[in-house]
């Protein structure tokens, strides 16, 4: 098949799976990812770029399953496989090297995950989602996530490092202290890191600020 007309049927088949996802995991989402994978992919050259793409199309495509356990189940682990029974269904004759190595991205690109990205072309995706965590986006999206769970607003680095995953101190500043602040030494590729230490320092003066407000300093 060809790939302009692959795009744009796996592209349909993601919108259409995460339309009534929430907001932070939703298909505008998988868009920021897509921009900042093909970014970050014109920079590194990968021997395969068309695999990025569907990497990072199909990355959350399971992102349905795991909200709806509220994270018990992997939605990489189960997205791999996601990803491949989509691509053999509408891909028709698409070479199933290409199948695997998509499927590899999507288990791979978790940061919580245990599996670890092997290829340029993994290492890219896992970069381009991370950068979605990061910057005025971050920020946005990690509060949303807290509001969705009916976390509060904001908290002490005590009572949030104190609680757990989904419960009403998982603030965005919790997300900030547990992962979010974390990110840029965890890039892959160095244009995810140059582009992953432009975003967190944005996050970082943020949640200073906030901080900074919340003890009546300024």
């Amino acid at each position: 098949m060809n790939r302009e007309i692959l795009r744009a049927k796996v592209y349909e088949a993601v919108r259409k799976e995460l339309t009534d996802v929430p907001q932070c995991h939703d298909f505008a989402h998988t868009l920021r990812v897509l921009n900042n994978a093909e970014r970050i992919s014109s920079m590194e050259c990968p021997g395969d770029p068309f695999a990025v793409v569907l990497g990072a199309l199909l990355h959350d495509i399971a992102r349905p399953e795991e909200l709806a356990s509220n994270g018990k189940l992997d939605h990489a682990q189960i997205g791999a496989e996601k990803a491949r029974r989509i691509l053999e269904e509408i891909g028709e004759d698409t070479d199933e090297g290409l199948i695997a190595h998509v499927s590899d991205i999507v288990r791979t690109h978790r940061y919580r995950g245990s599996a670890v990205p092997a290829t340029l072309e993994a290492k890219i995706v896992y970069d381009a989602d991370k950068l979605d965590s990061l910057g005025a986006f971050g920020v946005a999206r990690a509060f949303h996530f807290a509001g969705r769970i009916g976390a509060c607003l904001h908290n002490t680095a005590e009572q949030a490092l104190g609680s757990a995953s989904y419960s009403k101190e998982d603030s965005a500043y919790r997300e900030y202290l547990v992962k979010l602040r974390y990110l840029p030494e965890k890039m892959l590729t160095e244009p995810g890191r140059k582009l992953a230490a432009e975003r967190a320092e944005f996050m970082n003066a943020f949640f200073e600020r906030l901080n900074a407000e919340q003890d009546g300093l300024v």
